[in-house]
């Protein structure tokens, strides 16, 4: 198995998810610009700031992890290049954390967050309110979305490392 090759196009796969991100955010903030060119009610011009932010957010996740994934694909050639065996027990460790870290956040607590602002949005009827929370569901569902896609590759990729460690053991 190359297992460089498996780390590269997992990196590369993840370039081309994570501008998925920047897309909704720019749809988000494209909304409050139309809110706040078009919206007459109340509830409508509550949608402003809340998509204007939620947008901000998803454009900063998208930007952060687009830069963070590309360089690392110049990093994976010059680490496996070094030493191969060491190259494969910190990506264990990385996925492996990274996978934690999906359970924890993404399908656990972002879960939870969406509840609990369903659950505000049941007992307030304050148009900021309803917008705040009707746009952090949005936007909690879009990364739900994209993070679920996301664990599936690293999982896979995962899946790949461990291979790759039990053929270079001896």
């Amino acid at each position: 198995m190359d297992i460089l090759k498996a780390s590269t196009d997992w990196a590369k796969a993840e370039l081309v998810s994570t501008p998925f991100f920047m897309l909704f955010g720019i749809a988000f903030m494209a909304a409050s610009f139309a809110l706040w060119q078009i919206g007459k009610t109340d509830l409508a011009k509550a949608y402003m700031i809340p998509t204007l932010v939620a947008g901000a957010l998803l454009l900063i996740i998208g930007l952060g992890l687009f830069f963070t994934n590309k360089s690392r694909i110049t990093q994976f050639k010059t680490a496996y290049n070094s030493d191969a065996a060491a190259f494969v027990a910190s990506e264990l460790e990385r996925t492996e954390a990274t996978l934690k870290e999906y359970k924890n956040v993404v399908f656990t607590a972002v879960p939870l967050i969406i509840i609990a602002c369903a659950l505000v949005l049941m007992f307030v009827n304050a148009p900021a309110w309803r917008a705040s929370m009707i746009t952090s569901m949005a936007m909690l569902v879009v990364i739900l979305l994209i993070d679920g896609m996301a664990h599936a590759r690293i999982d896979e990729y995962h899946q790949q490392l461990l291979t790759a460690e039990s053929e270079m053991k001896p």
